[in-house]
């Protein structure tokens, strides 16, 4: 399996940290390695100084699919949880000023933590859900997932032109404003509609 993620997806969080709002999907990947097993904790990697949360809508793919229209796009998944990207900013900072790749800052062990999956149709439109981040029960990211610039059937069309979809793929679809660094003993709380689906202590 592989894990797709969606940089640069909301308006705000582009601005915030000050990079252009894009015109097209901008796609980075992240290892399975990047998964945290449920009820382990984060552990702040000795590399970096400053990590930072990005809670994400996830999509679990459940068929294989390539070169997907658009409208056909709601038949390639059925269920829904949210996820961070746990980033190393100061690397991938450093990265960026030299025109390298990210994955050194986005692509590490445990940088990946998914909450509870749950059905679509117990929902409603996807483009339509709110997720909230809570850092030691203090709100810190919140948006609507209508917010986003691309869509989560735009992005696995446009994905699926380059590669193939399959079963089990997870698909990070950006992250709101709000995004900051954490530090040891911090608890983060993830939450779909109201509903909390993942729980990450930071060691």
């Amino acid at each position: 399996m592989k894990i797709i993620c969606v940089g640069r997806n909301y308006v705000d969080h582009a601005k915030e940290l000050n990079n252009q709002v894009p015109t097209e999907p901008v796609i980075f990947l992240k290892p399975e390695t990047s998964l945290l097993l449920k009820h382990n904790p984060f552990f702040i990697p000795s590399f970096s100084n400053d990590v930072h949360h990005e809670l994400e809508l996830v999509v679990r793919i459940d068929r294989v699919g390539k070169s997907i229209e658009e409208r056909f796009a709601p038949r390639y998944y059925s269920e829904v949880s949210v996820g961070i990207d746990f980033t190393a900013r100061d690397v991938q900072t450093a990265l960026k000023s030299k025109g390298l790749p990210w994955e050194k800052a986005k692509a590490f062990d445990g940088s990946a933590p998914v909450g509870t999956f749950l059905p679509i149709e117990d929902l409603g439109d996807v483009q339509g859900l709110n997720i909230h981040l809570e850092k030691n029960g203090t709100s810190v990211q919140s948006v609507n997932t209508s917010e986003m610039i691309f869509s989560v059937n735009h992005i696995i069309s446009h994905v699926s032109q380059f590669m193939t979809l399959k079963m089990g793929d997870l698909i990070f679809t950006g992250t709101p404003a709000g995004v900051g660094p954490v530090t040891e003993n911090d608890v983060l709380e993830a939450f779909l509609g109201g509903r909390s689906l993942l729980k990450v202590k930071v060691k």
